[in-house]
């Protein structure tokens, strides 16, 4: 027999029995789903944020404080300087470089941005944040899990720490260190040791703030940059509230803007209460204060 055949003749009559199974019992088809039953959870939208919950709304938070950027002057900046950290101390800027092969621990002149002084680091390594401690300048590492303690003037290593995670941000803030690691989370480390004492999460408006980058400590507050983007959050350490929004938004123009990679740097002058802030392959520095 053509089993072919057999299918194509009988199957016009299981039509014709599903048809009828349909009609009899077609309330009982159709009929929905009971109230309780679970409905399908869609994907969070641009509008809800994952660590809330599908559909739950963010709290507000603190209420943020928004500035902006008045430029008080502008001064030249090494090319080839992928930053990572920038730190002022006695009227000289500090300033660590990264990328393998190429990082670097700098002496700059505040009033020309010329380089004064500079050692390289062993190629093998990708130099990140830097803070001063007294006559310490310690340099974190991205993924090699090493910190490079180097003396302040003579620019001699002097130790290396050892540390779980990656390194990006590192301020001092005369009782400890603060460390970021490209998450929403601020490190607390013994500027001594450099042994871990403790953690907080920043928040913003309620949401978490991730990919925190270079860090700079300034009375007791952190500021920080955020990767690749265009302002600096100053941090509540103690709560891990941000209080301040700086927007800088085309600080770079024109032709200086050819070549020129991520906002970052910060670094504090109390004297005159003005902040240094540039970016990676930046071709300028400015000296700014922050604004309403």
């Amino acid at each position: 027999v053509d089993a072919r055949r057999t299918t194509r003749r009988l199957f016009p009559g299981w039509i014709a029995a599903l048809l009828l199974m349909a009609v009899v019992g077609g309330a009982w088809v159709m009929r929905p789903a009971p109230a309780s039953q679970a409905s399908p959870v869609s994907a969070p939208s641009a509008e809800t944020s994952p660590v809330l919950g599908a559909g739950e709304p963010a709290p507000s938070g603190q209420p943020v404080r928004r500035l902006r950027v008045d430029v008080v002057r502008e001064l030249s900046h090494e090319r080839d300087a992928y930053i990572q950290g920038l730190v002022w101390w006695n009227n000289q800027l500090f300033e660590s470089t990264g990328r393998e092969g190429e990082s670097t621990l700098r002496r700059l002149d505040p009033a020309t941005g010329s380089v004064l002084q500079r050692v390289d680091v062993p190629d093998q390594y990708f130099g990140e944040g830097l803070a001063l401690v007294d006559q310490r300048l310690i340099m974190l590492t991205w993924r090699a899990q090493r910190a490079f303690v180097y003396d302040r003037d003579t620019f001699e290593l002097q130790d290396t720490f050892r540390y779980q995670g990656e390194g990006w941000g590192l301020c001092f803030d005369g009782d400890r260190l603060i460390m970021s690691d490209g998450t929403d989370r601020l490190e607390f480390r013994d500027p001594v040791t450099f042994a871990p004492l403790g953690e907080q999460s920043v928040r913003m408006e309620g949401r978490p703030v991730y990919e925190l980058n270079e860090l700079e400590c300034v009375g007791g507050e952190v500021y920080a940059n955020v990767w690749e983007e265009d302002y600096i959050v100053r941090i509540d350490p103690a709560t891990g509230q941000v209080t301040e929004h700086i927007d800088v938004t085309g600080l770079l123009q024109g032709p200086d803007l050819i070549g020129s990679e991520v906002l970052n740097g910060i670094a504090f002058d109390p004297e005159a209460e003005t902040f240094y802030i540039t970016g990676k392959w930046w071709p300028k520095m400015f000296e700014v204060r922050f604004v309403e």
